[in-house]
């Protein structure tokens, strides 16, 4: 077989395949068919080459086939052929998988991952009153210092990023806070703070 007539059957099979790939859009289950007897041992093969398992590469040939075939619409012949499209695929669940596989497993004995404790009922009750007299002493305080301490303990801002919150400079956020912790102090117990 000379080159010319080699060339004519590479882009007749490729016309055939794209033309399966935008049959399968139209959800063409003959067409899928063809399409799955072709490819699927090509993928298998392939990915089995990409350090696999035989187990795992049919499971992975199974999940491009369906791709393919739900995702058939985005095929574009224009972009590239349906073979390299499929093994594109068939390349990106691979990476996928790998991707998945090197990250630890979570240990379900993880102290962190356990539901936290039921509070002990007269922990609650020391915590709503702990919270009812700070709330109370909170209103002792001038509005400036309430501020920054809502800044400081729910926002969660440093010192520095309080005075450029408030254009302040950082030394009267700091006096301003250190006199709001003194007032609490005297009002509230050490076990309140």
């Amino acid at each position: 077989m000379n080159d010319t007539a080699a060339q004519d059957d590479d882009a007749s099979r490729r016309a055939r395949l794209d033309g399966l790939v935008e049959a399968c859009a139209r959800k063409d289950r003959a067409a899928f068919a063809e399409l799955f007897g072709f490819f699927a041992p090509r993928i298998k093969a392939y990915l089995k080459r990409l350090a696999s398992d035989d187990a795992t590469a049919e499971e992975l040939t199974q999940e491009v086939m369906l791709t393919v075939w739900r995702k058939a619409g985005l095929f574009d012949p224009k972009q590239a052929s349906a073979s390299t499209w499929i093994y594109r695929i068939a390349r990106n669940r691979r990476i996928d998988l790998a991707r998945k596989d090197g990250k630890p497993a979570l240990d379900a004995d993880e102290p962190l991952l356990q539901p936290g404790g039921v509070e002990a009922p007269d922990d609650a009750v020391f915590a709503r009153d702990r919270e009812a007299k700070v709330r109370e002493a909170l209103k002792t305080l001038p509005a400036e210092q309430v501020e920054l301490l809502r800044l400081a303990f729910f926002e969660g801002l440093s010192h520095s990023e309080i005075a450029e919150r408030q254009d302040l400079p950082l030394g009267t956020v700091k006096s301003r806070l250190r006199l709001a912790f003194d007032k609490l102090r005297g009002v509230l117990g050490r076990d309140d703070l």
